[in-house]
């Protein structure tokens, strides 16, 4: 047994729906007795794709004592389920940035002779420029070079202005030297709050790189390992930390401060607390 992050079903809340099988293409779930179940340790992954599925809340991601995952032993299950299942497996390995399993299962199809139904080969590391899911989503697009704004006399009335200045957003999503990164002032917040603070791009982005995710829902290590690369790789002027106020987002400013650590670097933290209600702290 090992310690590392495996799903955890709140049996009280789950109603049996089933909604949550068909993102588990490791076929680490079954509906057994009317609950969904985690058949096997060694079949699940952790990195939680079926929890956003779940419209009962009923599954989280906890760190314990599990078996090892076997990803040769997940691609035999898969296999079995065709080509299309294969895909999904993949593409989640990749947008998750899981190169050492793509790499085992990449292995295991060219072993059997059972076609890669993916066109790119995986990443290596996270110095790459190019992106882990492979999706025109997650093109880099940097935004700094835009038309400069109209003043304000000339601004609609009602129309706010987005003050992103870069894409993609989402911390796992951003390559370590994307050009926008360097010389900025680094703004990482958790997902859940430009949604509570109305004013979110003129009171904290503006002027800001952007980097957004979830210290609850992803892995915590990852982001932290990313972060201090990205610091490390890039002269960053200031950093700022936005979470919500609810206990499980202060791990952000956290994890953020212990990349800051790690990286060597001396740049000025500081950190911004969202009320539920949008109001700001800090």
């Amino acid at each position: 047994m090992v310690k590392r992050n495996i799903i955890k079903i709140d049996e009280e809340k789950c109603t049996g729906c089933g909604q949550c099988i068909p993102n588990c293409p490791e076929g680490a779930l079954q509906i057994i007795d009317g609950k969904a179940r985690l058949v096997s340790d060694l079949f699940c992954d952790g990195l939680g794709a079926c929890i956003g599925h779940c419209p009962e809340g009923a599954i989280d991601i906890e760190e314990r004592d599990a078996e090892v995952y076997d990803e040769r032993r997940v691609m035999e299950n898969i296999v079995k389920q065709g080509k299309s299942v294969i895909k999904a497996h993949l593409e989640h390995l990749k947008g998750h940035n899981q190169d050492e399993y793509f790499g085992q299962a990449i292995d295991f199809l060219k072993e059997k002779g059972i076609e890669v139904p993916l066109d790119e080969e995986p990443s290596q590391g996270h110095e790459h420029a190019d992106l882990p899911c492979g999706c025109p989503g997650s093109k880099v697009m940097d935004f700094r070079e835009k038309d400069e704004e109209p003043a304000e006399d000339d601004k609609p009335a009602t129309k706010a202005t987005s003050q992103l200045r870069q894409w993609p957003v989402q911390l796992m999503l951003v390559p370590p030297n994307a050009p926008y990164l360097n010389g900025a002032d680094l703004l990482i917040a958790a997902d859940c709050v430009p949604f509570a603070h109305a004013n979110f791009h003129d009171e904290l982005l503006k002027g800001k790189s952007l980097l957004i995710g979830c210290p609850k829902l992803d892995d915590a290590e990852l982001y932290e390992e990313k972060i201090s690369h990205i610091l490390k790789n890039n002269e960053i002027k200031s950093l700022t930390v936005a979470n919500m106020e609810v206990p499980c987002c202060f791990g952000l400013y956290e994890l953020v401060k212990n990349a800051l650590d790690a990286s060597g670097k001396d740049v000025p933290l500081k950190q911004v607390v969202v009320g539920v209600k949008g109001e700001l702290s800090e």
